[in-house]
């Protein structure tokens, strides 16, 4: 369509100016975030924005060419270190400087002059940054760029153009784009100016509630005069919450400031009358009808939003909307506005608090995870969860329920039992029928055996499909790989469901329940269960970390491959290696070790996770770790002197019991777990190494058809695939077409949501909860979490996010997110575990106990409100963590 210009009314037309009544949603690029918002909002019914125009973009890139500085200046921040925040303020500094010198060429300033003049010359103004990269749907970039206020008179409203201009490179703009992963070149400013609104009360409208994400709850925060006056943080603001078309909380605050336009331009502070500062700044019905029209802005734009008001005597005026970009996504599918017909939310458990895996995923890997899993799964912001409304529909289900979640963590069972707390969860209450004690028996219960060879059984039916997927898969092209592959999906699940499986899992999981709660009883020991499977056999992951002390002991002899690897950066060392004297022994022992562990990698739920065999140089700094800290043999050493200690502590237990009353009896049933959780407690980790053998498989052969489709010109980049669902990368390949549009969107898409921190439990409401530990038994100042591995160690707080950045000392305590089995060859140097994310029976937790190391897990924030190098106490025992310095 072509361009309606805007003619400024002076009779002076051209290239730089548009009016807002013709400026809509897609011109960003034209007008900036800003600018396209309020062209899109002028044209939403009910909703009355403020005359005025925008300079484009195209203004912006001539100015800035007449400055030809500003380029050099633009590489030397580039090439800045991001954390130099010094240089980083001195060449902003240098770029705004040299965009404002550069001064505006006649013609352009006319044309801004005359449209200034159209409005009026004496009126006052609102002159606004609008930047390509503003109000973006992932990132808002709310008050990185300037604003001013009541500018009157062309001359004063030109200058405020070049200042908005300039603070496209403001210290903290060029931070913001940094976070964010844009580059400087890419952004490009244009400048709002609107007729200005004296307003009597201004503020902001949420649609959603910001903190919790309730999407049916507004907040509305509102002051006297000017919005400057709650920006600046100059008064607290009346707060009002508005849900379903009612107030159903306000705050009302003590405004003894406000900020008032001059006459002459600029504006000033004022002190509010004593009489009116209590006064509600809103009525309730004001704030009624303001959320009312905020909701139709939202539907207009899709999401919710972060809406700036003015109200006058004649009504509410937006002078700003854009998307907020804080919330957490709500699953889908999920209700839409009707869930206000009184119907209780959906209730959804996050996937990756149980998987150790709570990174955003790209679509290939959550939809994969989505075709192998037991149980429906829903997407929302990269991640995966399962709506289990229907299980807390009735009592019977909802106790079990709550009962598990609540052994794996606290923290989602109290999320769900704030839920339903509340008068909205009213959900329909079936027949209750006979409800069983709860996992692991209640004292007093029957002792139960399963059969430990049944270990060895399962372990070979595993091995046998996983050979036999690896021979079908080899063969398998183009649309005959995804008929194949939904038929070994099938056998996936079958091998994942197998009854015998499942069973030799919860005999492990039973006899550690049994165990804690009998001998907490009978002798008063805490979690006793985890001294007793100290070096249990059979545990696939703690012998990853073992075997990895192994080829540390291949390495080891050798100076030259040690100075080798020490500068190791590109995963095709191997060949490399093994050119140095004892570097064939090396190879032969990582390659060894790849052989059985190289389908694993951080993340490995994901398919889309680079595997170790894929960047085998991950494992390097993992191994140089184990040559410096630990002797030849750590790993029948370790492993045999754990052993031991279990054996001891088996011995000291059943002495024990047998000096009580009935003491033969609970001694026998004591041995009988004792066995049972060792015969089973290792097998708890086989099946997840198996869908890690099966998922690389079936990466190794969607990354080939992909290399077909890049060969064939369909796709850029092989990697370009994992932006796709499975669903739609088979459509790709039976087509031979794609959407690059839709790759790019999902490329944005991923990289916003690794900003996000998924919640425990989420609501279709959109509200996000996290659960609390509600104790009292912890010193002041402690940090809440669960008990998973007895036992308490004073150290050396290193908090690490990556593994690859990995370096510890001995005596260091490990704090980080949370861990899957790829961090467990790390647990053997370090002497505890702090994790944000985990429960009793997640991977880290289980290897911690498996390795002796004091344990706490579920620490929320911990790897923020602890610093790297503090020293630190982790009670493993009574599940805290006391800071010490």
């Amino acid at each position: 369509m072509r361009d309606k210009r805007f003619d400024g009314g002076s009779g002076v037309s051209g290239p730089y100016v548009l009016g807002l009544g013709e400026v809509d949603g897609d011109r960003a690029g034209l007008v900036g975030g800003k600018g396209a918002h309020l062209g899109a909002l002028s044209r939403v019914d009910g909703v009355r924005v403020p005359d005025g125009f925008c300079v484009t973009t195209d203004a912006f890139r001539r100015v800035v060419a007449r400055a030809p500085e500003v380029d050099a200046l633009l590489d030397r921040l580039a090439g800045a270190d991001p954390d130099d925040r010094q240089a980083v303020r001195t060449l902003s500094a240098e770029v705004r400087r040299a965009v404002e010198e550069a001064g505006i060429p006649g013609d352009l300033a006319a044309e801004i002059t005359g449209a200034v003049a159209r409005f009026g010359e004496g009126a006052a103004y609102a002159v606004r940054s609008s930047a390509t990269a503003e109000d973006l749907p992932t990132a808002s970039f709310a008050g990185q760029q300037d604003t001013y206020l009541n500018v009157v008179g062309p001359a004063a409203v030109l200058q405020h153009v070049s200042r908005c201009w300039a603070s496209l490179f403001t210290e903290r703009a060029v931070i913001y784009r940094r976070r964010n992963g844009i580059d400087d070149r890419t952004v490009r400013m244009a400048v709002v100016v609107q007729r200005m609104v004296l307003p009597d009360a201004s503020g902001v409208l949420f649609t959603a509630d910001p903190v919790t994400g309730h999407r049916r709850t507004a907040t509305v925060d509102a002051g006297f005069g000017l919005g400057e006056a709650l920006v600046s943080g100059l008064v607290n603001p009346d707060v009002f919450t508005v849900r379903d078309g009612k107030v159903v909380a306000r705050t009302i605050a003590v405004k003894q400031r406000a900020v008032h336009a001059l006459p002459g331009g600029g504006t000033r502070e004022v002190a509010v009358a004593p009489q009116e500062q209590e006064r509600p700044a809103l009525t309730d019905a004001q704030a009624v009808e303001l959320v009312r029209l905020g909701r139709r802005i939202e539907a207009h734009f899709g999401c919710p939003q972060d809406i700036e008001w003015c109200l006058t005597d004649d009504g509410f005026r937006i002078v700003q909307s854009r998307p907020i970009t804080t919330l957490f996504p709500v699953p889908v599918p999920a209700p839409g506005p009707e869930a206000a017909d009184g119907r209780p939310p959906s209730v959804y458990v996050s996937v990756g608090h149980q998987q150790m895996m709570t990174d955003a995923m790209k679509p290939l890997g959550w939809s994969m995870w989505q075709r192998t899993a037991m149980v429906p799964m829903h997407e929302a912001g990269g991640r995966l969860f399962v709506d289990v409304t229907p299980r807390l529909a009735s009592p019977a289900s909802r106790a079990a329920l709550l009962d598990v979640m609540g052994k794996g963590d606290p923290l989602v069972r109290d999320a769900l039992e704030t839920v339903l707390e509340r008068d909205e969860f009213d959900l329909p209450v079936p027949d209750a029928g006979p409800v069983g004690p709860p996992a692991g028996g209640a004292p007093g219960a029957s002792v139960t055996q399963a059969d430990p060879a049944v270990v060895a059984e399962l372990v070979q039916r595993s091995e046998t499909s996983l050979a036999a997927l690896e021979r079908d898969i080899r063969t398998q092209r183009g649309p005959e790989l995804f008929d194949f592959l939904a038929e070994a999906f099938e056998e996936h699940k079958r091998v994942l469901s197998d009854p015998l499986s499942i069973r030799a899992i919860m005999a492990g999981m039973e006899a550690t329940w049994w165990l804690n709660d009998r001998l907490g009883e009978w002798l008063g020991e805490k979690n006793a269960a985890d001294a007793l499977t100290l070096s249990a056999p059979g545990n696939i992951t703690s012998e990853m970390g073992l075997d990895l002390l192994d080829v540390a002991d291949a390495i080891r002899p050798h100076p030259e491959v040690v100075a080798f690897l020490n500068d190791v950066q590109d995963d095709d060392f191997l060949d490399e290696l093994a050119k140095l004297p004892g570097g064939s022994a090396a190879r032969e022992a990582i390659e060894r070790y790849l052989g059985r562990y190289g389908m694993r990698c951080v993340g490995e739920i994901d398919i889309t996770r680079p595997r170790w065999s894929e960047r085998p140089a991950t494992l390097v700094p993992l191994i140089l770790d184990n040559v410096r800290n630990f002797g030849p043999g750590a790993a029948e050493h370790r492993f045999e002197q754990g052993r031991q200690r279990a054996l001891r502590a088996e011995q000291d237990v059943l002495s024990r019991l047998r000096a009580l009353p009935d003491g033969e009896r609970k001694a026998e049933e004591t041995k009988l777990m004792i066995d049972q959780v060792r015969a089973f407690a290792g097998y708890r980790e086989y099946p997840k190494y198996g869908i890690v053998c099966r998922y690389f498989l079936y990466k190794q052969a969607l990354l080939e058809e992909a290399g077909r489709l890049v060969r064939d010109g369909v796709v850029a980049e092989r990697e370009d695939v994992f932006h796709l669902t499975f669903q739609e990368l088979e459509d790709v390949v039976r087509s031979r077409r794609v959407d690059d549009r839709l790759i790019a969107r999902r490329k944005e898409a991923f990289r916003s949501y690794g900003a996000l921190t998924p919640p425990r439990v989420l609501t279709s409401d959109g509200e996000a909860l996290t659960g609390a530990y509600r104790r009292n038994d912890m010193p002041a100042g402690a940090l809440a979490g669960l008990a998973v591995s007895t036992g308490s160690v004073e150290g050396r707080a290193r908090v690490i996010l990556d593994l690859g950045e990995a370096e510890l000392e001995e005596g260091d305590i490990l704090v980080t997110r949370f861990t899957d089995p790829s961090w467990s060859p790390l647990f053997l140097g370090v002497a505890g575990l702090v994790t944000e994310v985990g429960g009793l029976m997640t991977h880290g937790a289980v290897i911690a106990r498996e390795y002796g190391l004091p344990a706490v897990v579920g620490v929320d924030q911990a790897t923020r409100l602890i610093r790297d190098g503090q020293r630190i106490r982790v009670h493993g025992t009574d599940g805290y963590v006391e800071i010490l310095d």
